[in-house]
């Protein structure tokens, strides 16, 4: 393997470890200041959610891709080899769950800065807003975890 791929391997995975670490990180910390079922306590990790999903999330998805192309092009790999495929529709549809998180995840914070501003209790609509989060999260999960063992195997799937 050239000096290439394995720089190209290590971007690779580095930005998958960031994305499913980060990913998972953020999912921990909003469930557990969600639980707290504590305004302020939400508001002050959801700002830290917000910024890291910006930072680290959004460059990886970027990365993501580039390097995953400049990589399987470096391996020989063409980009109609079917693990190649399904695991680039997994990455649009972690995208497609990744996405509206984001945009939940800055209400969230929004809705429980204002109830602490306020001094009033979590708006219903933090609440709603708080399971579509939740439930979001699964299918992203294990499409990534998906696209790691496709990546590991590389199985001809037709």
């Amino acid at each position: 393997m050239s000096d290439l791929a394995l720089a190209l391997k290590l971007v690779h995975l580095l930005g998958a470890a960031v994305l499913f670490g980060t990913g998972l990180g953020i999912a921990y910390f909003m469930w557990m200041a969600h639980r707290t079922r504590d305004a302020a306590v939400i508001a002050y990790t959801a700002g830290f959610v917000v910024i890291a999903d910006a930072l680290f999330t959004a460059t990886a998805v970027i990365a993501q891709p580039i390097s995953g192309a400049l990589l399987a092009w470096s391996l020989g790999h063409s980009m109609g080899d079917s693990w190649l495929v399904v695991s680039l529709a997994l990455y649009v549809l972690v995208g497609l769950c990744w996405l509206p998180v984001v945009g939940i995840q800055v209400k969230l914070r929004n809705m429980s800065r204002a109830a602490v501003a306020s001094n009033t209790e979590l708006a219903l609509r933090y609440h709603r807003l708080f399971r579509i989060w939740f439930v979001l999260g699964w299918p992203a999960f294990f499409g990534v975890i998906a696209i790691f063992a496709l990546m590991i195997w590389k199985p001809r799937l037709w």
